[in-house]
């Protein structure tokens, strides 16, 4: 009999559930409603504000001129006299001796006594004498090759030539440069230099024996024979 009446009020109710679940959300919404709803706004109170006046600008000073000062040149100076310095002119038994370093000093001449006499005499060196220079010849031993190939060209149209050339000659008689003086066309020119840089051979020049170079003028002439 007890125990059936506690069971009873222990039941659940699913109507007073829907009803708390009712007021509990209306609740909320009156909340986030009451909360979207509320708007503060902030205003700056009026600024009042009053004009005050500049003092007036001052007027701009000028500065006086300052009198200029004349400069007062001093008078000249006088310049104390001074007299010409005397110069010692040398006595007839001195030496005078150069004042100036770079100019050379000749020493007087030495005065040699004959033997066995009593004179006096000047020493004088012998001149020394001039080298003795000889002058680059043709060397005979080369002389059928000093004549050059007649060029086809100026052999067709049978025509004659000069050509004149100035060379250098080593110390071993080999020639190592050719120029032009005059030449009467440039196939003759040019046969002459070749033959003489390839086959031309001299005495060297010498100079007190001893081989030098030199320079030597040659003339080559191209004739057609009859």
């Amino acid at each position: 009999m007890y125990a059936n009446r506690y069971a009873s009020e222990r039941r659940f109710h699913p109507a007073s559930m829907g009803v708390a679940l009712a007021i509990n959300g209306g609740l909320l919404a009156a909340m986030l409603l009451a909360g979207s709803v509320s708007v503060v706004r902030y205003e700056d109170p009026a600024l009042n504000t009053t004009a005050i006046p500049l003092p007036p600008t001052p007027p701009e000073v000028k500065p006086e001129p300052q009198p200029v000062e004349k400069t007062v040149q001093p008078p000249p100076q006088t310049l104390p006299f001074l007299p010409k310095p005397l110069i010692d002119l040398p006595r007839p038994d001195e030496t005078v001796m150069a004042s100036d370093p770079t100019l050379p000093i000749t020493p007087p001449p030495t005065t040699t006594g004959t033997p066995g006499g009593t004179g006096t005499g000047v020493a004088v060196d012998p001149p020394k004498p001039m080298p003795v220079l000889v002058d680059a010849a043709p060397d005979p031993r080369y002389k059928d090759a000093f004549q050059p190939a007649y060029p086809p060209a100026e052999r067709r149209a049978e025509r004659d030539g000069v050509v004149t050339v100035r060379v250098r000659i080593g110390a071993d008689g080999r020639v190592t440069a050719v120029e032009p003086v005059r030449a009467t066309s440039d196939a003759f020119w040019e046969a002459t230099r070749r033959q003489a840089l390839s086959k031309w051979r001299f005495r060297a020049a010498t100079r007190d024996g001893v081989a030098v170079e030199s320079w030597r003028v040659m003339t080559v002439r191209f004739e057609m024979e009859n």
